[in-house]
């Protein structure tokens, strides 16, 4: 049972105000980039992105409350400051003025001595309250068993939710709450209690937090509070299922949904939520006097590498999605490379006609083109086509490609001296085309005549492919590039491909440290 409103409160109410410190003085600030030996090997590091954000140094994951806030985009993420391995939580910070080049700031907020974020800051989300930029945060702390909500295996925390404030107009500087501003279900079956999400509507404001049951499945918490400092639970706004399958971490099994966003997009409401090693997309309606979601369509919506993810509204009210993309490679490899995990390039999410989720990355990103390839167009003789294909060479590991797949069996390969670098094979048959990524495969329903566009993006150790804005799949590739790519058609439909653009892109630094 949820602990109830009036003990809340009166726990709330008692605590003094004056508990309030200043995040930026409980830490000693240090340049990112003191270490000149790292320095120098992660800018040489032919593996770490040019066009994506990722931290100075050490180990990300989360993105957290990303805003528009005063003409700037502000990126708060997971951050450990003292390795590039998982732990010690903090809130890392960047800004940009585009959302493609990033320049850090200070840690935003970091885990305080005796506090209930004493082991952790974790996610949460940023609102603009009445003109006062807030955070609402998980905080975690080491307890004992009984008490703890994250029971992973290797760690008992207890879970709580936080806030913090800032006057600064940077958002360098914050205030943390010292209580907590929700504690979590005194019920033994639950099984996380972590990641909020904001929403307004009138005069409430409405906050979900992934949780579950054990051995039932997944589901969002949902409360509502005029203040962000006193809230009542209402009910689960939407309740997942179980897969039967017995795990230490309930987050393996789906018992457990984390990072979950929900929100209004057209005529429908969109839920997404991180489980079972996926990130899956619902879309539906919101039933406005029940507030429970009810799911008409559902999708991965990423087949690769991707996960916990995150949304925010631009200047122009468009909806943005973020993603982290972790590593792929053994934990002692990232650790001695010094870095570990990217941001995804933003994307923009719409619903198709069907009421499908799509994505497609921001047209923001159009700034890192810096040179267009001769472009293969629809008509091209077979000596014109072969003599673009040919000029096609990218640097760096970092290029953009556009083009479309016929409905016929097609490899599409990019490759270096050393052999293929990411290849994609497309294969029609009955009422499926399977397409194959870098060893992934993805199912799909039959093109039947009718050409998919695709849309890569190439850089360093990671690629974003999309296909028909619909099916995405992340992938990451290690090891050493052995000069440019170049592009090989062959199969069927090689003769078919249509159009094809591609671009050499521009790093975003010029040391691939991000600013």
């Amino acid at each position: 049972m949820l602990p109830s409103r009036r003990k809340f409160v009166k726990a709330l109410l008692a605590a003094p105000v004056a508990a309030r410190s200043r995040a930026s003085q409980l830490f000693e600030v240090h340049d990112p980039l003191q270490d000149e030996a790292l320095r120098a090997r992660l800018a040489a590091d032919p593996l770490r992105p040019q066009c994506h954000l990722l931290p100075a140094k050490n180990w990300m994951n989360d993105p957290n409350g990303p805003i528009f806030w005063k003409g700037r985009n502000h990126m708060f993420f997971q951050y450990n400051p003292h390795g590039a391995v998982w732990g010690n939580m903090h809130w890392a910070h960047a800004v940009s003025p585009d959302m493609i080049h990033w320049r850090h700031e200070p840690v935003a907020l970091a885990p305080t001595p005796g506090w209930d974020d004493a082991d952790g800051c974790f996610t949460g989300s940023a609102v603009d309250d009445g003109g006062t930029a807030t955070v609402v945060y998980t905080g975690v702390r080491s307890s004992p068993p009984a008490q703890a909500t994250l029971r992973d295996g290797n760690h008992n925390f207890r879970e709580v939710q936080c806030v913090a404030t800032s006057s600064d107009p940077g958002l360098r500087a914050w205030d943390k709450w010292k209580t907590p501003v929700l504690e979590p279900p005194a019920d033994p079956l639950v099984t996380g209690f972590r990641d909020p999400f904001l929403w307004r509507d009138a005069n409430w404001w409405y906050l979900g937090v992934g949780s579950g049951v054990r051995k039932q499945g997944g589901r969002v918490l949902l409360y509502r509070s005029k203040d962000l400092r006193r809230f009542e639970y209402l009910h689960p706004l939407a309740s997942g299922r179980w897969n039967g399958r017995e795990k230490v971490n309930p987050v393996d099994s789906g018992e457990m949904w984390e990072c979950p966003d929900f929100f209004r997009l057209g005529a429908k409401h969109v839920l997404l939520y991180s489980t079972a090693g996926k990130v899956a997309w619902e879309v539906g309606e919101l039933d406005p006097k029940e507030l429970v979601f009810h799911a008409e369509r559902s999708g991965v919506l990423d087949h690769g590498a991707y996960y916990a993810q995150k949304t925010q509204l631009d200047r122009d009210g468009v909806r943005i999605l973020w993603g982290w993309i972790p590593e792929t490679r053994p934990e002692a490899e990232f650790s001695a490379a010094g870095w570990a995990g990217a941001m995804a390039l933003p994307r923009v999410l719409s619903l198709n006609e069907r009421n499908g989720l799509e994505m497609q990355i921001a047209p923001a990103a159009r700034a890192l083109r810096a040179r267009a390839f001769p472009a293969l167009v629809r008509g091209a003789s077979g000596e014109t086509r072969n003599a673009r294909l040919r000029s096609i060479a990218i640097e760096n590991l970092a290029g953009e490609f556009r083009w479309t797949l016929p409905a016929a069996d097609l490899s599409f390969v990019l490759t270096d001296r050393a052999g293929p670098w990411w290849s994609l094979t497309a294969e029609s048959s009955g009422g499926t085309t399977a397409l194959e990524i870098n060893g992934k495969k993805i199912e799909l329903a039959a093109a039947r005549g009718r050409e998919l566009e695709c849309h890569l993006v190439l850089d360093a150790s990671l690629a974003e492919f999309f296909c028909d804005r619909l099916h995405v799949l992340t992938s990451r590739i290690y090891r050493k590039p052995g000069g440019p790519l170049e592009l090989r058609l062959s199969g069927a439909g090689a003769g078919a491909v249509a159009s094809l653009e591609a671009w050499q892109l521009r790093p975003i630094s010029p040391d691939r440290l991000t600013s």
